[in-house]
């Protein structure tokens, strides 16, 4: 995808020096600092309980916060006409970290570029260019926060996986949603209408234990399925070609010579493949296929849960967007994940943990996969038998 190109800029005259940002705001309270003065301005000049709490506006911490403005900052200020030109609406200058607020404000509430304009007496396009300054530097900034685990990271996912139901050598958990879209976003054209006959846009990801993203893609079509849009992936190019989950395990307890590969689990919507487990779907299912469908099930309940909590946290993706820009808008996804990484990656407490419902694709009907590698039903039937000896039983 091709950089974004930001909106042309008008040549202005040489301006008086300007006063900073912190003389033109209303004078914080006693010991406050800068989120005194932001709140009150998003209060419209009244402390209200729900815009004084600061993890209650954002839903991260200030630990989280100042980490961001002090990765951006040299993005922000760097060119000082652009900077100059973001004010409230009694013309005080945005800092950093008013810019970083207002961000927040757009993907965290989901509420439209007017209406956050409204809040701060601004017009909807500086919004938008604030927004998307942000977007792109964390994209630059931040990508070390989205990656696939090093060998000796995935030790450590592997262990967490199988402390889950005891599934060994698990290294991911993938599954899909859909961002729906206004159906006059893309006007004449069916490609980007799904199933269920809503326009949507998918992102698919994988995930490790801690519900940390470690792949995305997204800007497909919605009318596009599960296993489709992972055969487009890079990632299963990759693992096609022998350069992503390539190793193997002994199972413990085993004859000598049992190994059991790196896969991931998925749902019954993606292909068995070697590197990609899914459940048994015949009917009269033995004991023992039964025991590793719920123990699948229970596993990747991570993966549901991240996504969950992906849209609950990030209203922007939740609910029909208005006319979004179909280029933009994997984008604003990725920056979602890169976000909810940080969060994890610095032990935010605001972060929460599952969240109460792993339903995050509502109204959509189960997608199913017929193909499966005959090299890969063997291998499944080797896990299978390997936790039922085990017998780890599943939680109450």
């Amino acid at each position: 995808m091709a950089p974004l190109r930001g909106a042309k800029r008008r040549k202005r005259q040489p301006e008086k020096a300007l006063p900073a940002a912190g003389q033109a705001m209303p004078a914080p309270a006693p010991g406050g600092d800068w989120w005194d003065g932001f709140a009150r301005r998003l209060a419209a000049g009244q402390f209200s309980k729900d815009c004084q709490n600061f993890e209650s506006v954002f839903k991260m911490s200030r630990k989280t916060f100042d980490y961001l403005c002090s990765l951006i900052s040299g993005d922000f200020t760097r060119k000082t006409q652009s900077f100059r030109n973001f004010r409230f609406g009694d013309k005080a200058i945005l800092g950093v970290e008013d810019q970083v607020g207002v961000a927040l404000l757009r993907l965290t509430t989901g509420e439209s570029l007017l209406s956050i304009g409204n809040r701060f007496g601004m017009n909807h396009s500086a919004i938008s260019n604030i927004t998307w300054k942000f977007i792109e530097a964390l994209e630059e900034r931040a990508a070390n926060h989205l990656k696939w685990p090093t060998p000796e990271e995935m030790a450590t996912v592997k262990a967490k996986f199988e402390k889950i139901q005891g599934l060994p050598n698990c290294c991911g958990a993938i599954d899909t949603t859909h961002i729906l879209m206004c159906s006059s976003a893309q006007p004449n054209s069916n490609v980007w209408l799904d199933g269920e006959n809503r326009n949507s846009m998918v992102l698919q990801a994988i995930v490790d234990a801690d519900m940390r993203f470690r792949d995305v893609v997204s800007g497909w079509p919605g009318s596009l399925n599960d296993s489709c849009i992972l055969r487009t992936s890079g990632f299963y190019r990759l693992c096609e070609k022998g350069a992503r989950l390539d190793g193997q395990t002994e199972l413990p307890g085993e004859p000598a010579g049992s190994v059991v590969r790196d896969y991931i689990l998925g749902d019954a919507s993606y292909p068995l493949l070697p590197w990609l487990m899914t459940p048994y779907r015949e009917k009269d299912l033995s004991p023992a296929k039964a025991d590793f469908n719920k123990r699948h099930a229970a596993t990747i309940m991570v993966v549901q849960g991240a996504l969950a909590k992906l849209k609950e946290r990030w209203q922007v993706l939740k609910g029909e967007l208005w006319r979004p820009d179909k280029h933009r808008l994997p984008r604003i996804i990725y920056v979602c994940c890169l976000l909810t990484n940080i969060m994890i990656d610095l032990e935010d407490a605001a972060r929460g943990g599952m969240p109460p419902s792993h339903n995050h694709d509502d109204g959509y009907r189960q997608q199913f996969s017929d193909v499966a590698d005959v090299g890969a039903a063997a291998l499944r039937d080797q896990l299978c038998q390997y936790v039922s000896r085990i017998g780890s039983s599943l939680p109450a």
